[in-house]
């Protein structure tokens, strides 16, 4: 079975001469939740664009479920659901109405229990007969999700869903991701909260300046680049590191008031034993300690100024 989404080479110049994409390669296999990190212009959005048809590429392949995007548009486009970062809905349309309707422009046999399923898990049933125009910033961000959702779609594009709204919407909607993962839907979003992926994504890809820096599974992706530190609170300062303790490579800070070791968590017992043990050894005596580990906001910055440097 072909990956429901396979990107080979893919480039966008602008008539400009921008280059949004720069040759990107990237495989998503069907089931997972794929979290596509980047700065403001990095290439998200246009990335999304072109595998929906909306723009066209400059150069490279896309394949949807072995579905070339453009030899076989209709197929491949049947297999995507696409939540814009945009408002944009037919205003005088009651939400019942636009759901039905973006069910039928697919193709879809009439299915009202899937729909009111749908309008349910995403707390619009109440508000079906209600016309948009008159739902809030919120509710109309569910309606663009129930929208991409009624033709059923095996691969799902989150376009920064959760920007702007509340935090009981941000929650529903990664309770409903789950659900849509648990029934085989895949999951593609681009996110500003990076607490987001962090929270719901399988793999993590960064994307900077056009260019796919880093696709990488999330455990992997924190164990590998997560700083681990360990401050120890000092019962005196120092003035310098002992030399006896230079090997394990500590930072002063705080004035001397503290001493800082940062691990391989793969190895932190033995390695922090060892440390407390040299350390009482050369009569240097502890107060508190407590350890802190990077997030993937952390990792997320170190990784884009890194690509700038």
């Amino acid at each position: 079975m072909p990956p429901i989404l396979q990107i080979s080479g893919l480039a966008k110049t602008y008539s400009s001469g921008f280059q949004a994409l720069k040759g990107v390669d990237l495989t998503i296999e069907a089931g997972e939740i794929f979290a596509l990190l980047g700065p403001n212009g990095a290439g998200k959005t246009t990335l999304i664009s072109i595998v929906c048809g909306l723009v066209n590429r400059t150069g490279g392949t896309v394949t949807v479920a072995g579905h070339d995007i453009s030899a076989d548009y209709r197929a491949a486009r049947a297999l995507i659901g696409l939540v814009p970062q945009e408002l944009a809905t037919e205003r005088f349309e009651s939400v019942w109405q636009t759901v039905s309707f973006s069910r039928g422009l697919f193709g879809k046999p009439k299915n009202d229990a899937y729909l009111e399923k749908l309008l349910r898990d995403l707390s619009l049933w109440e508000k079906r007969d209600e016309r948009i125009m008159a739902l809030s910033g919120g509710m109309k961000r569910r309606v663009l999700i129930a929208k991409a959702l009624a033709h059923e779609p095996r691969l799902l594009f989150l376009d920064e869903p959760t920007a702007g709204v509340d935090v009981e919407l941000r929650r529903d909607m990664w309770r409903l991701i789950r659900e849509l993962r648990e029934t085989g839907v895949t999951v593609i979003l681009t996110t500003h909260y990076i607490e987001e992926a962090e929270e719901m994504a399988d793999r993590i890809g960064v994307i900077t300046h056009g260019e796919l820096i880093l696709v990488e599974e999330k455990a992997a992706l924190m164990a590998k680049l997560g700083r681990k530190e360990l401050i120890l609170q000092l019962c005196e300062p120092l003035a310098r590191v002992p030399e006896t303790l230079a090997r394990h490579g500590l930072e002063l800070r705080d004035g001397g008031n503290e001493l800082v070791y940062v691990y391989d968590s793969a190895r932190e017992r033995a390695d922090v034993a060892v440390l407390l043990t040299e350390l009482a050894v050369a009569g240097v005596g502890i107060k508190d300690l407590r350890t802190t580990q990077s997030s993937l906001e952390d990792i997320f910055v170190t990784l884009v100024n890194g690509e700038r440097a």
